[in-house]
């Protein structure tokens, strides 16, 4: 197999730049890769990066690595790599250097400005990682009834949200979604 460096190379960069917008963690990061991944250079559909977080979801580790399955998909092994080196080495070395300045001044007003304006980034940046992920997994009616059902679940019972995993998985498993 002859791989293709120029699009590696493309494929770490992109991912490099998503890596520091993860504020609040992995998912506030969705849409951006999104829209790079899907809408951008078409590299996979809709469904497929749904399908790809779902199990970057579900597989033990941090879900950022929706990265590697998506680098896996498009470049085997060094695309995993390209993607796993991209989305996680900038944001750790980001972090390691801002940490060591953060803790010198703990108890300052600008630290407390800046907590208190990335609580409401990070929600709408989750907020739309959700909406871009239901829109990628509502290819059917028993999906669209499935996400009604387990976000209104989410909301109003106290039910494990692991049961929703199980019972999406069963229904997937019989075609049903």
């Amino acid at each position: 197999m002859s791989m293709d460096w120029t699009f590696l190379g493309e494929y770490l960069w992109e991912f490099s730049q998503v890596s520091l917008l993860a504020f609040g963690g992995a998912t506030s990061a969705l849409p951006e890769m999104h829209r790079r991944v899907v809408t951008g250079h078409a590299w996979v559909t809709d469904a497929e990066f749904s399908e790809m977080f779902g199990l970057a979801q579900a597989a033990p580790g941090p879900n950022i690595l929706v990265a590697s399955l998506i680098g896996w998909r498009l470049g085997e092994l060094p695309g995993a790599l390209a993607g796993a080196i991209g989305v996680l080495t900038p944001a750790a070395v980001l972090a390691y250097f801002v940490t060591r300045l953060w803790d010198r001044k703990p108890n300052t007003r600008g630290r407390t400005m800046l907590l208190n304006a990335l609580v409401p980034v990070t929600i709408g940046l989750t907020l739309s990682s959700g909406y871009l992920i239901t829109l990628g997994a509502a290819r059917s009616t028993g999906a669209v009834v499935l996400i009604v059902a387990s976000t209104a679940a989410f909301f109003f019972t106290r039910m494990h949200p692991m049961w929703w995993i199980v019972t999406g998985a069963m229904l997937g498993y019989l075609g049903l979604v």
